[in-house]
Order: structure tokens, then sequence, then C-alpha cells
């Protein structure tokens, strides 16, 4: 896949919904001066952490090409235990996190740009705290507190580094997710999932539910077993 290297740019996003690229392109930034996590939210961007965004041209329907999600948080995770050697401390959140002991390692943003029901350009950005995490009051007070790959673990990785193992694992469940569909890396990720069969808060724009976490469905829905009902939310906010 083709590689686009900046200095500073406003988010690695919005340089990929402009930029409209007609093959795969990763494009990463040093810094950026308006990176958005989700909601439209600030995400904090000092150098030397990872800001990337992986540029796709995607032929399914929209409900399949969310599920890139997945393959971006399993890759994530793999490029992770491929540079650190720790194999136990990484966990997945549903629905766009890489927690690293507990805390808040990383975050998943997908945007998609085109007219009609076409999807032009896909945009799968992720922004990884590879030296420095954001702290307590940058961050909501029910937030997963965030957490760098250098405090948890000690280990130093620049984002070229990173970007090149990132690539390389999304690369392999891209072909997954295009040539068997879904289901390998639904039984991927829940082997990973953070709080699976534990109480957990679901919070949508409208309405909060509690219940106990029982699995992700096929369409990568959160299955929670309410006190009332087995209830399957396809958008929410998490909290433990």
């Amino acid at each position: 896949m083709a590689r686009i290297l900046l200095d500073t740019v406003d988010s690695t996003n919005a340089y990929a919904a402009r930029l409209a690229p007609d093959s795969p392109t990763w494009i990463m930034a040093a810094e950026q001066t308006g990176g958005r996590g989700r909601r439209g939210r600030p995400w904090s961007s000092p150098r030397g952490n990872l800001y990337a965004t992986l540029a796709l041209q995607p032929t399914e329907s929209a409900d399949q090409v969310a599920l890139r999600s997945f393959a971006a948080a399993l890759a994530l995770r793999d490029a992770c235990v491929s540079l650190t050697n720790l194999t136990t401390g990484f966990a997945l959140k549903w629905p766009n996190d890489v927690l690293l002991n507990g805390g808040k390692l990383a975050g998943i943003l997908l945007e998609s740009s085109g007219t009609g029901q076409r999807i032009q350009t896909l945009a799968i950005g992720t922004g990884v705290n590879l030296i420095a995490a954001p702290t307590a009051d940058q961050v909501e007070p029910t937030a997963t507190p965030p957490v760098s790959l250098l405090g948890e673990t000690g280990t130093r990785v620049t984002p070229e580094a990173f970007l090149t193992a990132l690539a390389r694992a999304y690369a392999h469940w891209e072909i997954i997710f295009t040539t068997q569909g879904f289901a390998p890396l639904r039984t991927e990720w829940l082997s990973h999932a953070a709080r699976i069969g534990e109480p957990i808060t679901a919070r949508t724009g409208h309405d909060t539910q509690t219940g106990i976490f029982e699995t992700i469905d096929d369409t990568g829905a959160l299955i929670l077993q309410t006190p009332h009902a087995r209830r399957a939310i396809p958008a929410a906010e998490i909290f433990f």
C-alpha cells in the first residue's frame, strides 16, 4: 500500500477525505492540529504518538464496510504484541478502543465520503499513545483513563515503526475479511474482548442501559443482557 508521511496536518482523516486516493493509502502525521475522536471530541496529538489513517475504496454495502473497525482493532492489538513481545495486558473495548492494563491506549475512528449509497473513500483513523497520554483533566471524568505504551511497558516505539507493524497486521485482517467475511474477525475479537461476561453500561444519545456484556452478534452489535431483556445495541459508548 502507498504511504504518505506528513509533518503537520489538521487531521489525517480529514486529509484522507480531501485526497480521496484511488488505491489503498496510509497517511501518517507527526502532529495533528485538529485531531478528532468519536462524536467530534478533540484528540490530543503531541509529537511522538501515532496518528495514521488508512484510506480505502470499499465495494461493500455501508453496514459491511463499518465492520472494518474490528479489523483495525485486531491489527492494532497485533502490532502492539509484535513490538512489545507481550501477549497479555492488551484488550479490545467495544466498539473501537484498545486497552492496555485497563487503560485506553488507542482509539479508532471510521469516517466515509461518497455520493448516494456508494462509499467512495473510507478513512480508518487510528491514534495510539506511544509515548504520552492525555492527563486526567483532558478527558471526561467517566472516561477510561488513558495510558501510553511507554509508560505501561517501558517500550519506546517510533510512529514509523508502529505504522510498519500496523500496516502489515491490517493487511492480514483485510484479506481475511474480504475473502471469508466477518465471522473469523468476530471470533478473534471476542477472544480478546474486555469485560465479556461482566456488568457494563452502554450509553447512547438518548438512553443508558446496564447489564451483562454477553457477546457481539454477526452485525458487530453488542449483546447486553439487562434485567428486563436481551438487547442488541448497534452503537453506544461503554463504561465499566
